[in-house]
């Protein structure tokens, strides 16, 4: 799965002066356009205020926060902007 830094900066080009590349869902198989962030952490893993992030588009938003919400890792989700 495709995910953002845990610092949730967007990726960008080179010397960070190039167009950043699309954010894509990070669905199994899926390549469109992520529209929404889901912040998540395991917590026997990270510590309390370490987020991980995955990107989904809006088919696969609800599937992707109910896997996160199913183990308990699921912390928020929010629109990209």
């Amino acid at each position: 799965m495709t995910a953002v830094s845990d610092s949730g900066d967007s990726p960008s080009g080179p010397a960070g002066n190039a167009p950043a590349d699309p954010l894509i869902c990070s669905a199994k198989g899926c390549r469109a356009a992520a529209t929404w962030a889901l912040r998540w952490n395991n917590p026997r893993l990270h510590t309390p205020d370490r987020r991980k992030t995955w990107l989904a588009c809006a088919q696969h938003q609800d599937r992707l926060g109910d896997f996160l919400r199913a183990r308990g890792f699921l912390r928020e989700v929010a629109p990209l902007g």
